[in-house]
């Protein structure tokens, strides 16, 4: 016999109920703030972030019903806005919806060279002199001026040397916008007979296979920290298949690292000369660079600079160009996680393979590049591979451009010949150490290239020198520590930073950084989990983020065994 199951009408509240949207609802004043901040802007989704700024700067935060409204607008599911939105440290996600304009945000740099030049206690000072003030005090990692240590940015106005007094001076002037930078522009570049090299490329008076082998000769390595040689890389992606494109990476945010931020504010078309040659001999059709959020001077700079590249091009045909902008992620001057980043999505690193070159941007064969290996093409160019090869010291060939902060009397960006030792460079290049302070200690890479002692400080600086030491130069960071520190210091801020900036992904970096940071913080290490820890973070790690983070540590372990044994060994580095 067959049961008939009764079905019960389903009441009209229900139906109504059903054709709702899940979720937030979207506020229709809201969305018209929304449309009226992006204008006429694409909605495309790469431009994810790019509007997510435009809302950010607006309110000084991202309320969240223009986030669901920004949803709508994309055509995106509002989990998409919100794990980016969340995801970078310069968005700030409120989710009350309170609309009104937040206190400025005054962001102090803490890492290592600003830790050094005293940024805890300005910290501190600022609190007591600022309180009461819609002034919003934050401790940030590195904002790339360590030269200027300490360094700080109040909304987008950058300090340099930064104390009470300069922070006064801009609180009361109400600065916090972008200032101007004095560089070279358009006009005063193509004067000095800037560009004729792109134009003899286009007019076919020099050739792709000459280039590369220029490029070959000169032994020019990728000055982001990899080192992969420039000439290869172009090789190997000039024999994919069209359409090829470009990712330029301008977000150096290794502690230590600021020649890339220094060139650029200096003469800003000898790198997109460099950029442009470079993508008409692999023949890319698009160029997309990406800029660290925290040089807003350059931005506007570099803005106003394309801007008058496009409306008076040296050559017909120029690639399109794309300017994005980062949003305090360390994690994005990895090649992959850059590109998924111009994608507008989180910063997560990619499985390799397949490698950028064949499966890049957008899934297109990507000529990656750092900003100062573009930098350098039109010198060699003009000045010849074995210019470049006849450079050099103890046995190494080419030019390094080094950032040197810390306890130096010259510290800012030092082109030097690669090999030099860092006696060499401190005395003959950094004006020597600072009265009452003598050479202690040294990261020979950033946060993440290790440190090594003074007894080391004769050892060649260059790729691949380093290794045999537990250490890598990686983009020429030089970070200088005298008696008045401790590598232990150094290396607990170097891990505070890593176990900040880890992007989560996977879980021997997203852990292992940050009990590694614990473990440090106690006066007696436990030197045998510290061991596994590093193992397990080296070996498992996705990538470099992960795999380098245990360098410092492992580095005091091996090379300053007496700190370890005293505990008083750590003096204050304000002192």
């Amino acid at each position: 016999m067959n049961h008939v199951i009764p079905i019960t009408p389903i009441s009209a509240n229900k139906q109504r109920k059903r054709q709702q949207s899940k979720g937030r609802q979207v506020e229709p004043a809201t969305l018209q703030d929304v449309q009226n901040l992006l204008g006429d802007a694409s909605r495309q989704k790469d431009l994810l972030i790019e509007h997510l700024h435009k809302i950010n700067d607006h309110f000084g935060h991202l309320p969240v019903a223009h986030l669901v409204a920004l949803a709508q607008e994309m055509r995106l599911a509002q989990t998409e806005v919100f794990e980016v939105a969340s995801f970078y440290h310069h968005f700030e996600v409120h989710f009350e919806n309170d609309v009104a304009e937040q206190a400025v945000r005054l962001r102090v740099c803490d890492s290592l060279s600003c830790e050094m030049a005293g940024a805890h206690q300005l910290i501190k000072n600022l609190g007591e002199r600022f309180a009461g003030r819609a002034l919003k005090i934050e401790a940030v990692p590195c904002v790339g001026r360590c030269e200027q240590a300490p360094a700080a940015c109040l909304g987008q106005h950058e300090i340099g040397n930064a104390n009470i007094e300069r922070i006064e001076q801009a609180w009361a002037a109400q600065a916090t916008k972008a200032q101007e930078t004095e560089h070279i522009d358009y006009t005063a570049y193509q004067a000095q007979g800037g560009y004729q090299y792109l134009k003899k490329c286009h007019l076919g008076e020099t050739d792709k296979e000459s280039l590369f082998k220029l490029m070959e000769d000169s032994g020019l390595r990728g000055l982001g920290g990899a080192g992969f040689p420039a000439g290869r890389k172009w090789r190997l992606v000039a024999a994919e298949a069209a359409p090829r494109l470009m990712a330029v990476n301008i977000d150096e945010g290794e502690p230590g690292t600021f020649k890339d931020r220094t060139y650029l504010e200096q003469n800003p078309h000898q790198f997109l000369e460099g950029m442009l040659i470079a993508a008409w001999a692999v023949d890319v059709a698009e160029i997309y660079i990406y800029l660290r959020d925290e040089y807003h001077a350059c931005r506007a700079m570099l803005k106003q600079e394309l801007a008058q590249l496009r409306a008076n091009p040296p050559v017909d045909d120029l690639p399109r160009i794309h300017l994005r902008r980062g949003a305090g992620a360390y994690i994005c001057g990895e090649e992959s996680a850059m590109i998924e980043s111009i994608e507008g999505k989180r910063g997560l690193p990619r499985l390799r393979p397949p490698y950028v070159a064949q499966v890049g941007l957008f899934n297109r064969p990507t000529l990656e590049h750092n900003f100062e290996t573009l930098y350098w093409v039109p010198t060699l160019i003009a000045q010849g591979a074995d210019w470049f090869k006849s450079q050099g010291r103890n046995s190494r060939t080419g030019l390094r451009s080094f950032s040197v902060s810390g306890r130096v009397n010259k510290p800012g960006v030092h082109l030097a010949p690669a090999g030099i030792s860092l006696t060499e460079l401190i005395n003959e290049f950094a004006g020597g150490m600072q009265e009452g302070h003598n050479l202690y200690a040294y990261l020979p890479g950033g946060a993440s290239g290790g440190i090594l002692p003074a007894s080391l400080a004769h050892l060649p600086l260059d790729f691949d020198t380093l290794q045999p030491y537990g250490c890598f130069i990686g983009s020429a960071a030089i970070i200088v520590l005298s008696q008045h520190d401790s590598a232990k210091m150094a290396a607990r801020n170097t891990m505070n930073f890593f176990a900040h900036e880890s992007c989560g992904q996977c879980t021997p970096c997203r852990v292992g950084t940050a009990k590694a940071s614990e473990l440090i913080q106690k006066d007696q290490w436990d030197l045998a989990l510290l061991d596994d820890l590093s193992a397990v973070m080296r070996d498992a790690s996705i990538c470099g983020l992960g795999q380098a983070a245990p360098n410092p540590i492992d580095c005091v372990i091996k090379y300053f065994p007496h700190e370890l044994a005293d505990k008083c060994a750590e003096s204050e580095a304000s002192k």
